[in-house]
């Protein structure tokens, strides 16, 4: 006959089981996560996650960590804390959470911010509207509605993103 017991054991087992596969999913991605990709990759339910994404928030909040869960608009990545970003991108390869295409027109924005849509797409094709989805979902760009196109410019969560300064800021733009 089995205890109650070992029921909790064989809880407790399972659940620590499940917090470090998402680790581990976190980890290896190096990029924000939609709920449906951890769903996907971690084969557990969306209700466990966030239950494991607040234990995992917990587990690093402190200063013995130089690791941190970071959550911007329903998306998670596990990331180094900001005040090491320095020593990481001394450390960082060609790897990048963003494909070339995407660097190249957040490039353009930043360059040229203020900028339209409409211009930013005759520069680089239709693929730039996948690529401003994709920075608007994670904060990094503000789009303001101008007739039949957005204006886009760099939001203040881009220069938190890359670790750019007050100062960096201006000459940026």
């Amino acid at each position: 006959m089995v205890s109650s017991e070992t029921f909790n054991e064989i809880d407790e087992f399972r659940e620590k089981e499940d917090i470090k596969k998402l680790e581990a999913v976190f980890f290896i991605s190096g990029r924000f996560l939609s709920m449906q990709e951890l769903v996907s990759l971690s084969d557990l339910n969306p209700i466990i996650i966030r239950e494991i994404i607040g234990k995992l928030k917990e587990k690093y909040n402190n200063d013995s960590s130089a690791i941190e869960i970071v959550e911007k608009n329903n998306l998670w990545k596990m990331d180094v804390k900001s005040q090491y970003h320095e020593i990481v991108n001394k450390l960082a390869t060609g790897n990048s959470e963003f494909s070339k295409a995407e660097q190249e027109t957040l490039a353009i924005i930043a360059y040229k911010q203020p900028m339209k849509q409409s211009v930013l797409v005759k520069i680089r094709s239709n693929k730039a509207y996948e690529h401003i989805k994709k920075f608007y979902e994670l904060g990094l760009i503000k789009k303001k509605k101008i007739g039949h196109t957005y204006e886009l410019t760099l939001s203040d969560e881009f220069y938190d993103y890359f670790n750019i300064s007050e100062n960096d800021k201006l000459e940026l733009k």
